[in-house]
């Protein structure tokens, strides 16, 4: 994965955090705003980290963010950091 894609999953699921919204909470103040999203859909975007802008602004717009502080994102990098491990299918 990409820097750049890491850093908006990031961006994303700590704007998440920050206001206490889960991917399902997502998915219904998705569909308030018309964006048809399934919490498995979004699981998988951020996930993947490969959403499109649109998507992007659709959640902030859906969950009340107006405002991003790229210089305070960048603190909260760690916070919402997954684990730098390697997963390995079992046979």
């Amino acid at each position: 994965m990409s820097i750049w894609n890491d850093n908006v999953k990031r961006l994303l699921k700590s704007e998440l955090v920050r206001r206490g919204i889960s991917n399902s909470e997502l998915s219904e103040l998705l569909s308030q705003i018309g964006v048809n999203e399934t919490k498995s859909s979004i699981d998988s975007k951020i996930s993947r980290g490969t959403f499109s802008a649109s998507f992007f602004l659709q959640c902030l717009t859906a969950i009340g963010c107006e405002k991003i502080e790229f210089q305070e994102y960048e603190s909260q990098l760690s916070m919402v950091a997954e684990p730098q491990v390697e997963y390995k299918p079992k046979n």
